[in-house]
């Protein structure tokens, strides 16, 4: 994917990713669709994820999140 241009004011924008904690250690962030269903054990109980590309402007620092990937 060709890095897009910002949508607020046309700077550029640089890839990166979301970060998240889980047990204690840093994760990357994923989308799942739908309302999270909790499990007693489990926590949220997921059956399709997707990797997020994320991109951050250099001039105002607005986000721009993509889900396109399956893990």
């Amino acid at each position: 994917m060709k890095e897009p241009t910002c949508a607020k004011c046309q700077g550029e924008m640089k890839e990166g990713f979301v970060l998240d904690w889980g047990h204690g250690a840093a994760i990357a962030s994923q989308w799942a669709p739908g309302e999270p269903r909790y499990s007693l054990w489990f926590g949220v109980h997921v059956e399709e994820r997707l990797k997020i590309k994320s991109f951050r402007c250099n001039s105002c620092g607005y986000l721009e999140n993509y889900a396109l990937e399956r893990i």
